[in-house]
């Protein structure tokens, strides 16, 4: 089996932080740092808030939008809730499903999330899809049962270029907390994603599909884990809300 390419892809998940004029300020300090970066794929995902904002400030380089959430529906009465066409609208590309909080804090299940992921690839969006295990789970010898659940039952019965989906392994247990799963183990969960993919879709879409590490990824650890054959990037919390240190993770993966 050839390795096939894939371009590194860092996305910074800015969660519910910011302002308006402090995502300006970090979307601008970001914009001057990377604005002809290509070699990497850079995205940003700023509150709803701040998303036009943001947008208008990267709107001419390579750097790309993203959102944190949205609806499965195309439109109605749901109050609070964003769907597809409005993020287009506002000239999002990528759209984050799936996270753990969303997962713990707003109950998500697996085909919740199915139902986005569907509804992201309908409206021209691309899923990043997040998967992992906590703390607990990872303790009982349940991290692969529990990652391979998510994906099964996250993927199933899509259609469309699933080449451009894009896999987020976050370990719930390092998720702001400081804690960052060492390379080796990092690379093993990453590589047992990429089987299941392979059984899900087959091989020549699961050696497109890129897979990040989302778990406390930082400037001091980014350039090891990303030399590992599997993890083709990061999604990135804390670490994103610094333009230089922001800034130096994409470096490292470059």
């Amino acid at each position: 089996m050839v390795q096939k390419f894939r371009k590194k892809i860092i996305a910074g998940n800015w969660k519910m932080n910011k302002s308006v004029a402090e995502a300006e300020d970090l979307a601008s300090g970001i914009r001057r740092a990377l604005a002809e970066v290509a070699d990497v794929d850079v995205v940003l995902c700023p509150p709803f808030t701040a998303t036009k904002v943001v947008g208008d400030i990267i709107a001419d380089t390579a750097i790309k939008l993203g959102a944190q959430n949205m609806h499965w529906e195309g439109y109605g009465a749901y109050t609070g809730e964003v769907c597809a066409a409005m993020l287009r609208d506002l000239y999002c590309h990528y759209v984050i499903l799936g996270h753990s909080e969303r997962r713990m804090y707003f109950h998500e299940t697996d085909e919740v999330v199915n139902r986005k992921i569907k509804a992201a690839l309908e409206g021209n969006l691309i899923p990043i899809v997040c998967v992992g295990e906590t703390q607990e789970e990872r303790e009982a010898e349940q991290t692969e049962e529990v990652v391979g659940r998510q994906l099964r039952n996250g993927l199933v019965d899509l259609s469309g270029d699933l080449k451009k989906l894009v896999i987020a392994y976050e370990p719930v247990w390092a998720i702001g907390t400081g804690l960052t799963a060492s390379p080796q183990q990092a690379q093993d969960v990453h590589a047992f994603i990429r089987g299941v993919l392979q059984e899900v879709f087959d091989e020549d879409t699961a050696q497109s599909i890129r897979i990040q590490y989302g778990g406390s990824m930082k400037p001091a650890n980014a350039v090891e884990l990303l030399a590992q054959p599997d993890i083709d990037g990061g999604l990135i919390g804390g670490a994103a809300l610094d333009a230089r240190s922001f800034t130096e993770i994409v470096q490292a993966a470059q």
